[in-house]
């Protein structure tokens, strides 16, 4: 399988890998630069959110992606990470974990790993940089909502070896993002992935609260949510599933 496409630069320590490949993609680097890292100082979450991790006990990357996608479907660059990333974790652990939209791998109801991607502008055209953390050896046990593959699988996973996995699983799912045939068939795998779609919701956007069910995702990878029986959209939002026993 080629993997030639990607060009890995590994640090020992950095503020934010995301920040690092959005600086090289303002200066015009080509698509397929890797940063990875065993610590960061200043890592990043969605929502504006924290990322930490102690130092050698995760996968801390970031990709550059150039696709030739429309800007309402970069949900799907998205996802084709999330997807190699859940597939590389099953075949290094024999276990699946679930993903729950838009992008957060778990298992049970503790997330093992998060993404977060950002749009950049540059002379070489418009970028998108995917980060990823994963909780590979542990977790800080103060983040109570978290696990680790090795305590949620009893596999130890080393970073690196990840990582290889993640790159040669991506191999396979970016051609996809080079045609409509293509982001019809990746929406298809990330619909059949979401453990979100027929689970109780709540998802809180900028303009508050709404409580619904989840029935799909849309074209562009958009989360689609019955709300009292009409359809409504979401591109953003935090999502939480509800248990059963708390919607009665």
């Amino acid at each position: 399988m080629d993997t030639s496409r990607w060009r890995v630069e590994t640090f020992s320590s950095i503020d934010s890998t995301n920040t690092w490949v959005e600086e090289q993609a303002r200066a015009g680097a080509a698509e397929g630069l890797v940063a990875r890292t065993d610590f960061q100082t200043a890592g990043r979450g969605r929502l504006d959110r924290v990322w930490e991790a102690p130092p050698e006990t995760a996968l801390l990357c970031s990709v550059l992606l150039r696709p030739a996608v429309a800007a309402d479907s970069l949900q799907l660059v998205v996802a084709a990470v999330a997807l190699a990333l859940r597939t590389a974790v099953a075949k290094l652990t024999m276990r699946t974990p679930d993903l729950k939209w838009p992008n957060d791998l778990l298992f049970g109801e503790k997330k093992v790993a998060g993404i977060l991607a950002e749009v950049v502008a540059s002379a070489a055209g418009p970028a998108i940089v995917v980060g990823f953390g994963v909780n590979c050896l542990s977790v800080d046990p103060t983040f109570t909502q978290a696990t680790s593959l090795a305590a949620a699988t009893g596999v130890d996973v080393a970073p690196t070896t990840l990582l290889q996995e993640v790159l040669l699983e991506l191999d396979v799912l970016r051609p996809l993002l080079d045609r409509p045939a293509g982001l019809v068939v990746l929406r298809s795998l990330y619909l059949e992935s979401l453990v979100t779609v027929g689970q109780g919701l709540q998802v809180t956007t900028p303009a508050g609260v709404v409580e619904g069910v989840g029935v799909g995702v849309d074209e562009s990878g958009r989360l689609v949510v019955d709300v009292n029986g009409q359809h409504q959209v979401f591109g953003v939002g935090d999502v939480v599933h509800v248990r059963a026993q708390e919607q009665l």
